[in-house]
């Protein structure tokens, strides 16, 4: 009964039966420039609105290290959502915006991608402040060995091996665990 309803239904020619039996996929899906950025271009609860003062007051120099964090609220010199939290190195530094430049994984090879981002979505990385303390550190080091007529190693040796040590103990401190004597229960 089933297998002759379906056959009346795409057999025949009323203009109603063929819309049904040849209904599938009717919506289209879209990929606009910033599909898929539900959540990750939506602001926190109690942080909405504009950003503050001090977002545009931040001095930038060629050769920081930037991380693009997008401000939703801003939408002009807005970058595509694939850079959003990524690292790069400024090369321009304009009025409103910077020359960021970050590396693309694309296949089997790195590219080198330039772009200018609003200032909004924009703010100092903090990737090399470890590496600046240090060489701030090393060149007080080679300055006060200089002073001493020294050389140091400023090199990072690894921690190693802990030194040894020898324990000693009284013999009735010293407990010897044993295992228990198996015994067989049948009940």
């Amino acid at each position: 009964l089933a297998q002759a309803r379906d056959s009346t239904v795409l057999s025949s020619s009323s203009p109603r039966h063929s819309r049904f039996a040849t209904m599938g996929k009717l919506h289209t899906i879209s990929r606009g420039y910033r599909h898929g950025t539900r959540n990750k271009f939506s602001k926190k609860f109690r942080s909405k609105g504009k950003p503050g003062v001090s977002r545009y007051l931040t001095t930038f120099k060629r050769g920081d290290y930037v991380d693009i964090v997008v401000d939703p609220s801003i939408q002009k010199g807005m970058p595509h959502s694939f850079y959003h939290g990524r690292t790069g190195i400024v090369f321009n530094v304009n009025r409103n915006a910077l020359g960021v430049e970050i590396t693309k994984i694309v296949g089997n090879r790195q590219l080198r991608k330039r772009m200018h981002v609003g200032i909004e979505h924009i703010k100092k990385s903090r990737c090399n402040e470890d590496f600046l303390k240090r060489v701030r550190a090393n060149d007080r080091k080679k300055h006060d060995a200089k002073l001493l007529g020294e050389t140091v190693n400023c090199k990072r040796e690894p921690e190693g091996p802990k030194d040894m040590k020898m324990v000693e103990a009284k013999e009735e401190d010293v407990l010897v665990l044993a295992p228990l004597p198996f015994i067989e229960n049948y009940f």
